[in-house]
């Protein structure tokens, strides 16, 4: 199975090692197409090896060839909101994890959409729960 994981990273990468706990579990189910998400060397700037086009291109058919898109949301990315909608117009089968924080709530965009699966979470159980039953409810 190929799994797209989707995490902010030009919109702050506070979650990194999070991410990171994520992506590891995920791997135990198949492969992950965007580890480098999970990179705590990443920064907020992203991969400045490469230009901005070939990020998009690369990613672009990464999401096409994606059997499941797995996001965390919690921490709000254009980048990660535009891989969900690409994701829906693909009919790709989407988990979204959040936490509430500081009286933040997700955006009724993605919590409204009943094509995404959302699941708030408190610890990485709680997540890795609601991986595997995503993952059964979807294969």
């Amino acid at each position: 199975m190929k799994i797209y994981f989707a995490g902010s990273i030009r919109g702050g990468r506070k979650d990194a090692q999070l991410y990171n706990n994520i992506i590891a579990y995920l791997r135990e189910k198949g492969q992950v197409l965007t580890e480098h998400v999970g990179s705590t060397d990443l920064s907020w700037k992203g991969e400045t090896s490469r230009k901005d086009e070939e990020i998009y291109n690369r990613d672009i058919e990464w999401l096409k060839s994606a059997d499941i898109l797995i996001a965390e949301v919690t921490n709000p990315s254009l980048g990660v909101g535009y891989e969900l909608a690409i994701a829906e117009k693909l009919q790709i089968p989407t988990l979204c994890l959040y936490r509430t924080e500081n009286g933040k709530s997700l955006s009724a965009m993605i919590q409204g959409n009943n094509t995404f699966t959302c699941k708030k979470y408190k610890t990485i159980l709680n997540v890795q729960q609601s991986i595997d039953d995503f993952i059964q409810d979807v294969i």
